[in-house]
């Protein structure tokens, strides 16, 4: 099998491109995670229906956030995207996150050829308040049943504060 951090790339993030793997498609409840060690999806917990991801769920190769783990993507598309399918995206913005008191950002992406939007998606403002207000309270919520309080979302950054944020992830992944 072969090494994906070898074979996979980040993209051209300084120029709002990035390559993304889907963990998570939309409408699951199943928390799949990428396991760098053992090279393959694993599954981590079975969520509540309440708490099915509403947005497809997945990270960029050769990145680390802060909590040690792969810089998470928010991928908008209006289908469920397979988990392990590698994709070209656009970055929109960011939704600043903290899980356990570490920062876990999430970078918010739309295919790079989406014909179907027709490229209205530029800037998070163009997917909607109502939108917006939704993954917000999925990401505030999603872990109250077994650790109330435990997530904390500190508002949306643009494009340029997303750049910013997968440099540093790259750099910290380069220096690991």
């Amino acid at each position: 099998m072969p090494d994906f951090n070898k074979v996979l790339e980040t993209g051209d993030y300084q120029n709002g491109l990035l390559n993304v793997v889907n963990e998570i498609p939309k409408g699951s409840t199943l928390k799949i995670e990428w396991d760098r060690e053992r090279a393959a999806f694993t599954l981590d917990r079975v969520e509540p229906a309440i708490y099915a991801k509403p947005v497809n769920y997945g990270f960029i190769p050769k990145t680390l956030d802060e909590d040690g783990d792969e810089l998470d993507v928010l991928i908008v598309t209006d289908e469920p995207i397979p988990t392990g399918v590698w994709l070209k995206t656009r970055i929109l913005g960011v939704l600043n996150f903290v899980d356990d008191g570490e920062n876990d950002h999430k970078v918010v992406v739309v295919p790079e050829d989406d014909r179907n939007s027709g490229g209205k998606f530029q800037t998070l403002e163009d997917l909607g308040e109502q939108y917006l207000k939704q993954l917000e309270e999925h990401f505030k919520h999603y872990k109250d049943l077994k650790k109330p309080g435990s997530t904390v979302v500190n508002g949306w950054g643009n494009i340029e504060d997303a750049k910013k944020i997968v440099s540093e992830c790259v750099d910290r992944f380069n220096n690991k």
